[in-house]
């Protein structure tokens, strides 16, 4: 069935003022799945995950000239992430993710108006997420599919259109925002502040030439040798300082548990420790961290509590932290009394699981986050706003990952290397599983084979999304 413009978004919408912008309209979609093992777990909150399902999309778009060009996106469906729940095992919301990604490609095909992909994602989300309810009921789900989920589902299809659509016009798609592209300005997504501003004043047409990479301590990753019962034995690092000089890092991000404050804070102290005597070693004085709790930690309190801990007995190390990501639960209106007005006086605190749209944006602000974490797996459109929005209210920005391997992970570092400001890109896929990345190895070698703590971005300017130098 086509979805019309006018059905999506109501007839207003066809009396505002056409331009001469380029458009496209979507002619295929196809769909196919890769699946992985992990090298190692990766314990993150309460969560151990060993393997990774990747959701690839193709596109083929049209533009009005008759020239069509495809599109290609890919994306790491990290349901434990995306969709936690007691009441459902990772196979059973896997599953479910994947039913819901049928439909949204059926959804996605059968859109038959033209537009940049921008618009087409902001006209399409709102069925993408009514197909949700139809997956739970379908599928007779004792929880709902969470927001969160659908953004990550549809996130490879709206990667492929603006891969397709950057090649179609024979340039990046960074170099597509401006009004010649996107017709609208940018208070039709975000609301009337941004009026008469496009998102090209937000996101470069060129790469920033390289990224401080944070590199990832899951939970239970060994830190020094004494740690380990058994090696792996392939040949890759296995403990932090191994790690350390095999990439010369300079960012850490350390997961915590969060309901154990006592021993997180034990964890950051013994990777300090670590981390700065390996430093010294090499000579190097540059060492941050990103302190990350999953939403684990129970009350802005304990957060207090611990920061003060921490530095109290490594003021080093406390001072050595750059951000706090995401302390307490999700769900802001159901905890309004997690502010984070206090521990935001000491470090920049970032939301991350709770940003799903504007709206979320601005409730995080008023409870006193101060930073944005952009994420490729909440869909290249959403994390672009997203962007402008952060910048606009100039909020701390860092761009994280979802274990995004291969493809997945040349749409985060293009995220991050395209928008003006931000701290550092999380790459754990090099660790937990390098087989995914092993195909784009040639095309984008700075990316995946890091040096000097940093990732090569300067790689990034081909058409689309630079898939291929």
């Amino acid at each position: 069935m086509l979805l019309s413009r006018r059905s999506l978004l109501g007839a207003p919408a066809l009396a505002l003022a056409q331009s001469k912008a380029v458009e496209i309209r979507i002619r295929e979609v196809r769909v196919e799945y890769e699946d992985f093992r992990y090298r190692t777990p990766y314990k993150f909150g309460n969560q151990v995950v060993d393997r990774v399902t990747l959701l690839n999309v193709r596109t083929r778009v049209e533009g009005s000239n008759g020239k069509s060009a495809e599109g290609f996106g890919s994306m790491s469906l990290g349901v434990n992430w995306a969709f936690p729940s007691k009441a459902l095992t990772y196979a059973e919301t896997l599953e479910a993710v994947k039913a819901h990604a049928a439909k949204i490609r059926t959804i996605t095909a059968g859109y038959g108006e033209a537009g940049h992909p921008v618009e087409i994602n902001h006209s399409l989300e709102p069925e993408y997420l009514k197909a949700a309810i139809e997956v739970e009921r379908e599928r007779k789900l004792p929880v709902p599919i969470p927001k969160l989920c659908t953004l990550l589902a549809a996130s490879p299809f709206d990667a492929a259109l603006h891969d397709g659509y950057g090649k179609l016009l024979g340039r990046p798609a960074y170099a597509t925002y401006g009004p010649d592209c996107l017709r609208h300005p940018l208070d039709r997504y975000l609301g009337p502040e941004f009026r008469g501003e496009h998102l090209s004043r937000y996101i470069q047409r060129k790469p920033t030439p390289s990224i401080a990479l944070f590199h990832s301590v899951g939970a239970g990753d060994p830190i020094e040798a004494e740690d380990i019962s058994q090696r792996i034995g392939d040949g890759m690092p296995e403990t932090l300082p191994e790690w350390i000089r095999y990439n010369g890092l300079t960012h850490i991000k350390i997961k915590l548990t969060g309901d154990d404050l006592r021993w997180d804070a034990d964890r950051v102290v013994r990777i300090d420790r670590a981390a700065a005597r390996t430093q010294a070693e090499r000579g190097v004085k540059e060492l941050r961290y990103c302190l990350d709790f999953n939403e684990r930690c129970p009350s802005a309190q304990a957060l207090l509590s611990f920061i003060q801990e921490v530095k109290a007995r490594a003021p080093e190390a406390f001072g050595r932290i750059l951000y706090l990501e995401q302390p307490t639960a999700r769900d802001l209106r159901a905890n309004p009394q997690n502010t984070m007005q206090e521990a935001a006086k000491l470090r920049p605190v970032v939301i991350d699981e709770s940003l799903v749209d504007y709206e979320s944006l601005l409730a995080a602000r008023d409870l006193g986050y101060t930073g944005v974490a952009l994420k490729a797996c909440k869909g290249q459109s959403s994390a672009k706003l997203m962007a402008a929005a952060a910048q606009k209210h100039k909020m701390f920005l860092c761009v994280q990952d979802l274990t995004c391997p291969g493809a997945s992970f040349i749409h985060s570092a293009g995220l991050a290397a395209h928008v003006p400001g931000v701290s550092g890109i999380e790459g754990n896929s090099r660790q937990y599983v390098p087989s995914a990345n092993a195909a784009w190895l040639k095309s984008h070698p700075g990316l995946f084979v890091v040096k000097n703590g940093r990732l090569r971005t300067s790689t990034l300017t081909g058409q689309g999304l630079s898939f291929a130098s």
